[in-house]
């Protein structure tokens, strides 16, 4: 009987191929590793910006239990209002700066960073008007007076960070789409650092009080935008996609305007949602502690999201990439393995909250009732966040791709048609309440993300145009001026 050569000592080798080819069909190795490499950096940075404001919450909140609850309204009123409007409006440059980098039309990206910042200014302005009445507009809404007044009172101080906020966002999905991102954890990661010592010495060792934590969070806000403006002003990388200030910024403010406008929708209806929650809270009895609850698992779900919006922040800025240098087959590889990824470190979230859940409750507050209500909510805080890992990443898709308007009509209809209705029936109707809230929201966060994954999977990617503006027209421009001066002259070589 003749023996095959693949018997002869080569079993070793061929099982390797077989594992490494099965590997490969769950994940492209190269692809995760790149996608990792750029994800822990936004990981660690979108979670140091967003423990600012948190951290502000918990030393105020340990002031008293009105403070508590005043705060952490007073935050969320924030988030919905302001912070979640700078973070959507920004959005905007995902999808140009990430296909214009693509592109190689590189000049065009500190065109894009200034026209957005006069986006981020204007709308600023008028949120702070917002913020200064907030006391009253809370008010109207039935909150409880006390705790309106303590919330308008924190809003107040922090007017100034909305500023600071809008232009760190900006500047943040500037390096971003240029794949820049051990800077953003220096100029986060320093300014939280710094804001911990501020906190502290401003809420219970000044006069200031329950309002030092407001202010220390403007004020560490501005410390990371001075710090990051300074390098992007200074440093070689940037040699090519900052050129200085130029008023040509103002004719593309319009069109930022475009796509800044429904990708501030699409964020601020999810937002609003999560936030609704806090609000309908305070309308049922015991209105203190379970406002104080229904905050606590926003709060904690937003610090969960930060995670994975690292992937978020990966895919949108790898696909509009690839897109913007038309290599489309890449940019849906990238989505594929994001997911995968994005999934997995959920999982893992989810088994850390289901056994520290109540170390993470004492942080917030030092009530037993909170922190054994708390502990009730977990399971369905779980399923939240596995739903929201999902959607986080098809949302940086539809970013990278310029399909903000279709992902703002999917929240809406997935939150406001169908979550929101359920929420209010199970948690007042049936009498569920603060597990009711959150049931209808784990029902919007499903329909969300099927949605959006089925808009990504039905769409024929190979017809998708650049959302870039006058691509066309700057490419003949620089294809005339090559004709007549040199190509060496003009081709920018890519940024090391």
């Amino acid at each position: 009987m003749s023996s095959s050569p693949l018997l002869e000592g080569g079993g070793g080798t061929y099982e390797g191929q077989v594992q490494k080819k099965w590997w490969e069909k769950m994940v492209d190795a190269e692809e995760a590793k790149h996608q990792v490499l750029f994800s822990l950096p936004m990981i660690v940075t979108n979670v140091s910006y967003y423990c600012i404001t948190l951290v502000s919450v918990m030393f105020a909140g340990h002031v008293g239990s009105l403070e508590l609850a005043g705060s952490t309204l007073a935050n969320s009123w924030a988030t919905v209002t302001g912070l979640a409007l700078m973070t959507g409006l920004s959005g905007a440059l995902e999808t140009l700066c990430g296909q214009g980098f693509g592109a190689k039309l590189y000049r065009m990206l500190g065109i894009y960073l200034q026209s957005s910042i006069i986006t981020c200014f204007i709308f600023s302005v008028v949120v702070s008007v917002l913020w200064f009445f907030s006391e009253q507009v809370l008010i109207l809404l039935h909150q409880e007076p006390e705790i309106a007044k303590m919330a308008g009172l924190y809003l107040k101080y922090l007017i100034p960070g909305l500023f600071a906020y809008g232009f760190l966002q900006c500047l943040l999905r500037f390096l971003q789409t240029q794949s820049v991102v051990i800077p953003l954890v220096i100029c986060s990661l320093v300014p939280f650092v710094i804001h911990v010592g501020l906190a502290y010495l401003l809420t219970y060792h000044t006069t200031l009080g329950f309002k030092g934590a407001a202010l220390a969070a403007a004020i560490s806000l501005w410390l990371s935008f001075i710090m990051l403006a300074l390098y992007v002003n200074y440093s070689e990388k940037f040699k090519y996609t900052w050129e200085g200030l130029s008023m040509e910024c103002f004719q593309y403010v319009l069109p930022n305007m475009k796509l800044a406008i429904p990708s501030a929708v699409m964020v601020c209806l999810e937002y609003w949602a999560f936030e609704l929650l806090v609000l309908l809270a305070g309308l049922m009895p015991d209105a203190e502690n379970t406002t104080s609850l229904i905050a606590i698992c926003v709060n904690t779900e937003a610090v969960t999201f930060m995670l994975t919006y690292g992937f978020s922040a990966a895919v949108s800025t790898r696909v509009s990439n690839e897109l913007g240098a038309g290599n489309v087959d890449k940019a849906k590889n990238a989505v594929s393995v994001t997911l995968r990824l994005s999934v997995l470190l959920a999982t893992i979230v989810v088994l850390s909250l289901i056994f520290g859940h109540n170390i993470w409750a004492t942080s917030f507050s030092d009530s037993q009732t909170i922190i054994k209500q708390f502990a009730y909510m977990t399971p369905f805080l779980a399923i939240s966040i596995l739903f929201d890992s999902a959607q986080g990443v098809l949302s940086g898709v539809s970013r990278g791709c310029g399909w903000q308007h279709l992902a703002a009509w999917t929240n809406l209809a997935a939150f406001y048609v169908i979550g929101m209705p359920i929420s209010i029936l199970l948690g007042f109707k049936f009498g569920l309440h603060a597990k009711g809230l959150w049931i209808g929201l784990i029902c919007g966060l499903f329909c969300q993300a099927c949605t959006l994954l089925l808009i990504t999977l039905r769409t024929k990617w190979s017809t998708m145009e650049l959302s870039v503006p006058d691509k066309q027209k700057h490419v003949l421009v620089l294809n005339q001026i090559t004709l007549y001066r040199g190509l060496s002259d003009y081709i920018i070589p890519d940024p090391v």
